[in-house]
């Protein structure tokens, strides 16, 4: 599942995927977010910490109440290590980091890593 207040954002990480034949979802916000965890647990999500309303950590710790397991990749504009709000992440389990702009080359390495067995 892909979570981003950014429309454009949403969609070329969901081109990505769908080429590459991985099913994918995409949410807009926090809230739509958990709506389509429960009804479809994802096994991977690709969260970005930065959004209006329910930001990804806000996201993050509501979806960590209801599973412990699932991976998580935040999506971040800066270096986790000069951001906070890693460090909360961190604290939460995430598995990883990617930053905007999003590349392929850094999709294809940290996220698809997480998805095979």
């Amino acid at each position: 599942m892909i979570v981003d207040d950014e429309a454009d954002v949403r969609e070329f990480a969901a081109s990505f995927f769908r080429k590459r034949k991985i099913e994918v979802e995409v949410a807009g916000s926090g809230e739509e977010a958990l709506t389509l965890f429960e009804k479809n647990k994802p096994g991977l999500i690709l969260l970005d910490i930065k959004m209006s309303g329910m930001d990804g950590i806000e996201t993050l710790e509501a979806i960590r109440k209801k599973d412990t397991q699932v991976k998580v990749i935040m999506v971040t504009g800066k270096k986790p290590e000069e951001d906070e709000a890693c460090k909360r992440c961190e604290e939460l389990g995430v598995e990883g980091y990617v930053h905007k702009p999003l590349e392929l080359d850094e999709l294809e390495r940290i996220v698809l890593k997480e998805l095979r067995p």
